[in-house]
């Protein structure tokens, strides 16, 4: 589990730092185009990314777009990195609040399908 809270802060920090460059150059980037390349190409140059559900990257994606949606409507702050061991969490579609294993307790967040 901690593996997939992880990969789910990698690629939005992934996105984040590919959406800044992108913007500062002048275009216009979304959770689609990144998804998009991140999975063209980014994602084959990683093999340990293959273990891993692919729900959490596109979650990873769809969030940020929505976190820059809030910041551009003037209803949130600037979306910023995520660091390890705050609030580390993944979305998932389960019917459970929280997964135990033996060391932690982590968080789930809700998605609807």
């Amino acid at each position: 589990m901690a593996q997939h809270a992880g990969y789910s802060r990698w690629c939005y920090n992934w996105g984040l730092s590919l959406w800044n460059a992108a913007y500062q150059d002048g275009y216009k980037p979304n959770a689609r185009k990144l998804r998009e390349v991140f999975t063209n190409h980014t994602k084959p140059l990683y093999p340990w990314m293959k273990n891993l559900s692919s729900k959490v990257y596109q979650y990873a994606f769809i969030n940020l777009g929505e976190a820059f949606k809030r910041f551009f409507q003037g209803l949130g702050k600037r979306p910023r990195f995520k660091k390890k061991g705050k609030s580390d969490s993944f979305p998932t579609e389960c019917y459970a609040n929280t997964i135990e294993n033996q060391w932690k307790t982590h968080r789930i967040k809700w998605m609807e399908s």
